[in-house]
C-alpha cells in the first residue's frame, strides 16, 4: 500500500471491489513478507475509498501521512460479510460455499467444500472426504455443466459427478 496524505493503496483481489467501497470498517492483517507494522488483526475506520488505476485508494482514521500508509503496504484487507453486495441469481460468494456438503444426482456424498480454486476459465470446488480412515480430496468444476443446484440454506450442492471421476 502507498499513497499521499493518509491514503492507503493496493490491488483488489476481486474483479469488482464494490464491497470494499460499501464498508466503513476494514480489518487488516499484516503482510507475511517484509517488515510488519503490527501483529494480528487491526480495525480501520474508512473515511473514503475509491478505485484508482488498478488499485483501491483509501483514507482511513489513524493514518495521517505517507509513512503511516507505507507501513501498511502488502496488508490483507477483510470486510464484514454484511458489507458484501447482494449476489445476483446463480452467483455465489466463495465464503458461502465453504463447508457445504456436495452430493451427486444419485445422492452419493462426495465430500464437503474445503476450498475453491480459480483455474483461469473456471472455478473448481476442492472437496474433502474420508475413505478407509484417510482424509482425501477430489475436485469438481464449479460450472453449470456439472452443478445442478446450490442450496445455501440447506448447505448442499448437487452435482452431475461420480465418486470415481
Amino acid at each position: 500500500m502507498h499513497g499521499g496524505q493518509g491514503l492507503a493503496e493496493g490491488p483488489p483481489h476481486s474483479a469488482d471491489p464494490q464491497a470494499l467501497f460499501s464498508s466503513k470498517r476494514w480489518y487488516l492483517q499484516a503482510s507475511e513478507k517484509g517488515p510488519q507494522a503490527f501483529a494480528g488483526t487491526v480495525l480501520l475506520r474508512v473515511r473514503e475509498a475509491k478505485e484508482h488505476s488498478d488499485s483501491v485508494v483509501a483514507r482511513v482514521d489513524g493514518v495521517e501521512d505517507r509513512s503511516g500508509a507505507e507501513a501498511l503496504r502488502g496488508c490483507r484487507i477483510f470486510i464484514p460479510r454484511s458489507s458484501f453486495p447482494t449476489a445476483s441469481e446463480d452467483e455465489y460468494y466463495w465464503v458461502d460455499l465453504l463447508g457445504l456438503e456436495v452430493v451427486n444426482r444419485e445422492g452419493v456424498k462426495l465430500g464437503k467444500v474445503k476450498e475453491l480454486l480459480a483455474t483461469g476459465p473456471q472455478t473448481v470446488l476442492v472437496l474433502e472426504y474420508e475413505e478407509d480412515g484417510k482424509a482425501l480430496e477430489r475436485m469438481v468444476p464449479f460450472v453449470g455443466a456439472y452443478v445442478d443446484r446450490v442450496d445455501l440454506p440447506g448447505r448442499l450442492i448437487t452435482v452431475d459427478w461420480q465418486a470415481d471421476y
